[in-house]
């Protein structure tokens, strides 16, 4: 086990802000630190992908500014997963 993974945004959710594909480096923001910071995004498992607008599910962080995205699962969606 990891001892030294840093694990304070997972299950996070976020807004992406730049498309987030396979071979591209997306943009979320997601509430950090009191308030709201953008950080760089991939899909989680390297074929997704999310438009701008999506809300997304941060799996897993890369410091200092690196987060993998998956989709966010229905019953946690904002929308009552329409």
């Amino acid at each position: 086990m990891h001892k030294n993974v840093d694990r304070s945004l997972t299950g996070k959710i976020g807004r992406v802000t730049g498309r987030i594909g396979p071979g591209t480096i997306g943009e979320v923001m997601l509430p950090y630190l009191g308030g709201t910071m953008a950080f760089h995004a991939h899909p989680f498992d390297k074929t997704s992908v999310f438009p701008v607008g999506d809300e997304v599910l941060v799996i897993y962080f890369d410091p200092p500014q690196t987060v993998y995205v998956d989709e966010l699962p229905e019953v946690l969606r904002h929308d009552g997963g329409r």
